[in-house]
């Protein structure tokens, strides 16, 4: 067998630094009332939006926190019901970096008004695609498929020591362990189950302070 050579920069962009949960601030806000009521009103703003903008751009941010020596997501409840990574729709033109920039400072910050360069977003962890209106998300997109209507990525945003977190008081966001997120379709549902198996090739560098 031929010996490998591994760059050390390589194993580095590996490591995922994590710190302490007692480091961030979590508070709260006027709540945010929801944009769509039930499956039905979703659908048909998916389709009016597409017959006016296009197939749909989403990003949603995969951050983490260490507790108990153990690396935990951040992870949105939204109404009590169901659960999400924090994110949202790209405005047209806009990249999908400064995108995610400006939905995390729209979420989770005091001022939603402006954006908060204090996010550092690494690299894409995974894509999804809806082929069709009325069809789930796919982590690939079928060859068939020449036009479809929403494309979703998942971005490492890589936290400092230190933040405040302020999020409207009708969510919540909880710090969930990854082991209990893993695989744990039902509960949290396709996006963010999948989660720990796109983050299986970092090692966590567990910062307790």
């Amino acid at each position: 067998m031929d010996n490998q050579i591994v760059d050390e920069d390589d194993i580095n962009s590996c490591v995922v630094n994590i710190y302490p949960l007692r480091g961030y601030y979590f508070g709260s806000k006027d709540a945010v009332l929801p944009k769509h009521h039930t499956y039905f009103d979703q659908l048909q703003k998916l389709k009016s939006n597409y017959s006016t903008n296009g197939m749909r751009v989403c990003v949603e941010a995969v951050m983490l926190v260490e507790l108990l020596k153990q690396p935990h997501l951040l992870v949105l409840q939204m109404r009590n019901s169901f659960f999400k990574l924090p994110g949202g729709r790209l405005r047209l033109g806009e990249s999908e970096i400064e995108g995610l920039k400006r939905k995390l400072s729209n979420k989770l910050s005091y001022n939603g008004n402006g954006v908060d360069d204090n996010w550092e977003v690494g690299e894409c962890l995974g894509t999804w695609w809806r082929p069709d209106f009325e069809t789930s998300l796919c982590p690939f997109l079928p060859p068939h498929v020449k036009s479809p209507k929403e494309c979703l990525k998942l971005f490492l945003v890589k936290l400092p020591m230190n933040k405040s977190f302020i999020v409207p008081k009708n969510q919540k966001l909880l710090v969930v362990p990854i082991f209990q997120v893993h695989d744990n379709f039902k509960t949290y549902g396709q996006i963010v189950s999948e989660v720990p198996s796109l983050l299986s090739r970092f090692s966590f560098n567990m910062n307790n302070l």
